[in-house]
């Protein structure tokens, strides 16, 4: 069973809004610290933002500062990325992942994470 579940992602201009959702299939995972991955064509699986199991913490990459923001829902076990001001080098796969410990904060490297969505496309066209 997938534990993670993204969907929200589509085509966009640029300029315009989206915001993704991951789904949590486990009440156990309202306590972790969730946070979203992306991955263009041909280039590395980047960090984009975390939040924590709290969902008072969050932190954030350089690059979208202030125009993404995450948040959780966790009576819904739900975690959400709203995007604003895309633009095309935003296009890419969006994965939301988990670290597998509560203990694990603000993870902001790869190696930190355990559990993966299968991802969601975003396209934003010029």
């Amino acid at each position: 069973q997938v534990p993670l579940v993204e969907s929200g992602g589509g085509l966009v201009q640029a300029g315009g809004s989206l915001r993704l959702s991951c789904a949590a299939s486990e009440r156990t995972f309202r306590h972790y610290a969730m946070g979203w991955f992306r991955q263009a064509p041909r280039k590395a699986r980047e960090f984009v933002a975390v939040i924590g199991g709290n969902g008072i913490m969050t932190y954030y990459a350089d690059s979208v500062k202030g125009r993404f923001t995450i948040s959780r829902d966790s009576a819904q076990n739900t975690v959400y990325l709203q995007m604003s001001s895309l633009t095309p080098e935003d296009t890419a796969v969006y994965y939301c992942a988990s670290p597998p410990s509560v203990e694990i904060q603000l993870p902001r490297t790869l190696e930190e994470y355990y559990y993966w969505g299968q991802g969601t496309q975003v396209t934003v066209q010029s």
